[in-house]
């Protein structure tokens, strides 16, 4: 009797270690979550460092963008997101909140998790380096969406090129200048100084308006924030009564640049240009005095940046610049776009 009591315990001690081992096994991430596999085309949005990568799926992809209070970011994401679907791929979003130190941690715990794919949209390019170098170095393929850095960790380059874009519309704005009789303009600028991209877009504009003999009078920090931008386009608009025209380098700049120009009273005598379209910057050029905005497609970046990341996974051959065009829309042309805001 005493020998099958031995058998039968030891029988239940096996399978008790069976369970604790295979309880250890599973990382604490999916224990967490339910663990298994969820399938393809599964997104998390993450804010400020919370973050876990979705489980599952042909490959786990990330996405580190820089804020989504901007519709140019959502739209971006969205493009991902119907790229990673069709691909049968998951897809972690990072939300940085305008952070470039939240960027640098995110990239580096992705590193950690062991991500098959990396892509991100850098605030600071020289800062980001060292991050996406750690990536590459673990074998990650890494895409830059937008923002231009200058790494051999990045593998493709997807977007604009913005100082490009930039002097497109600083030759539009010359030839409108022209057409309106206006041989010197007086120009204020609302920018992004925390931006590395829209520095570009600023120093590109400036370049070509000045070569045409017009002026620069004031550049105004919005920080890349709506609410700051306003205050400091209201504060431009206060300081330069005889400034005829006013430049915005980002969406919450025109956003902010429209808002002033109504709260100021300047919409009669200043005339805006700037880039992103949004339900404000279509009310703008409705009624007359935002002349032209640089529109990108945020969307087709995503979608391509994916695909990118896809390929680079597969071991396939990939361009390593994929330009996305943009169109400079204006009252002729305005209809095109009213129902993505609708």
């Amino acid at each position: 009797m005493r020998s099958v009591w031995k058998a039968l315990f030891a029988a239940v001690f096996a399978v008790l270690v069976g369970v604790v081992v295979v309880g250890c096994a599973v990382p604490e991430e999916q224990q967490e979550q339910g663990g298994g596999d969820t399938g393809g085309g599964q997104q998390q949005e993450q804010q400020g460092g919370e973050q876990q990568v979705a489980q599952g799926g042909r490959a786990d992809l990330a996405l580190v963008t820089i804020n989504l209070e901007a519709l140019f970011f959502t739209e971006m994401v969205r493009g991902a997101e119907k790229a990673a679907e069709e691909a049968n791929a998951s897809l972690s979003v990072f939300n940085a909140n305008d952070d470039p130190s939240a960027q640098n941690n995110a990239i580096e715990n992705y590193v950690q998790q062991k991500v098959d794919g990396l892509m991100v949209v850098a605030i600071d390019v020289e800062g980001i380096r060292p991050a996406l170098e750690r990536a590459s170095e673990a074998g990650i393929p890494v895409v830059a969406i937008d923002a231009i850095v200058e790494s051999p960790a990045v593998d493709v380059q997807v977007g604009v090129d913005n100082a490009e874009a930039a002097e497109q519309m600083g030759e539009f704005f010359n030839q409108w200048a022209q057409q309106e009789g206006i041989d010197s303009a007086r120009i204020g600028i609302v920018g992004a100084l925390n931006s590395f991209i829209q520095i570009q877009r600023q120093d590109a504009f400036e370049e070509t308006v000045k070569r045409a003999g017009h002026e620069i009078i004031q550049v105004v920090d919005g920080k890349n924030q709506q609410e700051e931008a306003q205050r400091a386009a209201e504060n431009l608009f206060t300081a330069n009564p005889d400034m005829n025209a006013v430049y915005a380098t980002g969406e919450p700049a025109l956003i902010g640049a429209v808002a002033a120009a109504r709260s100021q009273g300047a919409t009669e005598r200043t005339s805006l240009f700037g880039w992103d379209l949004s339900e404000q910057a279509i009310g703008a050029i409705d009624d007359g005095f935002l002349v032209g905005v640089v529109q990108q497609d945020p969307y087709t970046e995503g979608v391509r940046a994916v695909e990118s990341v896809m390929r680079l996974i597969e071991g396939e051959d990939v361009q390593e610049n994929i330009d996305v065009p943009i169109t400079i829309v204006t009252e002729e042309n305005v209809d095109e776009y009213r129902e993505l805001f609708e």
